[in-house]
């Protein structure tokens, strides 16, 4: 029987037909290690038995095809998957740590309070609570400042809003032409059915009800 292994929660098995290898993570902010690549002895001597198989054939052969059922075994919970796993884990074990808090396993770099014990979702860092409350507080004194600030001096907000010059797309400050391009702010066009002049953006001649091409 295999001893128990830890960790059990927030590993990545990375392990192929040439080995072991696991990603760690912190359950808090995502980051983490990967354990070093463990190479399975078993799978070199599988690889050579299907090549002399695939050579000669025969009994060598059911060896070869042996050989992948144990592979694909592999690929499960095995004897061997667990000691690999359990060498990651001595391997990472300092780099995280459980919370009592909230069972979950944090990374010692950035998720944990060492002055509490406990992670820093559960018992935030006292430097921590205080810049992010500063930073509400700077907020909302700005929105309390902006309520009551003058930010239309000298803006006539009953203006109407300037055109764009149909030609040339340049703001105009009023009048009958484009100060840009010498443009007709006002353009008009003829129905092709009756002649009457078309406002601009007309899609049909508002006398003989002609669609304007």
């Amino acid at each position: 029987m295999t001893q128990a292994v830890p960790f059990t929660d927030n590993f990545s098995d990375l392990s192929n037909s040439q080995g072991y290898q696991f990603d760690f993570r912190c359950e808090r902010c995502g980051n983490g290690y990967r354990s070093a690549f463990q190479r399975d002895k078993l799978s070199t001597s599988q690889s050579v038995l299907r090549s002399v198989g695939s050579l000669f054939g025969g009994p060598l052969r059911d060896l070869g095809n042996a050989a992948d059922q144990l592979m694909l075994n592999r690929g499960t919970n095995s004897p061997a998957k667990d000691s690999a796993l359990s060498a990651a884990v001595e391997e990472i074990a300092d780099r995280f740590t459980q919370c009592r808090g909230c069972g979950d396993w944090m990374c010692r770099e950035i998720c944990w309070n060492d002055e509490v014990g406990q992670c820093a979702r559960c018992a935030p860092r006292l430097q921590d609570e205080i810049a992010g409350l500063q930073a509400n507080a700077r907020r909302n004194q700005a929105n309390e400042r902006l309520s009551t600030a003058d930010l239309l001096s000298g803006v006539d907000v009953a203006a109407k809003p300037e055109a764009s010059c149909p030609s040339c797309g340049a703001r105009a400050g009023g009048g009958k032409f484009c100060t840009d391009c010498g443009g007709s702010l006002s353009p008009t066009t003829t129905c092709s059915g009756c002649s009457a002049e078309l406002v601009a953006g007309a899609k049909f001649c508002a006398d003989c009800g002609t669609r304007v091409r």
